[in-house]
């Protein structure tokens, strides 16, 4: 079984690349706008957005797993689960055209999983507490 440190940690990364995937998403498109205006285009840009779903995905089930048999709470979950619903459908559904419908599900998927992540380190935090010292 990880360490509660261990789960600490993945909950923070999950946390901190959920938030800034939001953050991403909502400034994207003001970014791409700007840009002809400051002299640049948008050629050659790779669209990471699929890669780091399945890297969210994989992340967040782990850290909720580990931290599941912890805390046996289900919180976290309740959370996850309809965060990468959204991200998976604003990266694999038509909503993949970088409009504001994909910003929109994007943020609100990335906000939920950084929630996610957020609730389930609390969770274990407080379960790792509760543990009498050996």
């Amino acid at each position: 079984m990880a360490s509660p440190s261990a789960i600490r940690n993945a909950d923070r990364v999950g946390f901190a690349a959920s938030f800034l995937c939001a953050i991403h998403c909502a400034l994207l498109p003001v970014a791409l706008a700007l840009l002809p205006a400051l002299g640049f285009t948008a050629v050659g840009w790779v669209d990471i957005d699929q890669a780091f779903v399945v890297f969210a995905t994989l992340l967040g089930a782990t850290t909720l797993s580990l931290g599941y048999r912890r805390h046996r709470a289900f919180r976290a979950w309740a959370l996850l689960l309809p965060g990468l619903g959204l991200v998976w459908a604003g990266a694999f559904t038509a909503l993949h055209t970088h409009g504001v419908a994909h910003a929109a599900v994007m943020v609100s998927g990335g906000l939920l999983l950084a929630t996610a992540h957020l609730v389930n380190l609390r969770l274990t935090h407080a379960a790792a507490s509760t543990v009498p010292a050996p």
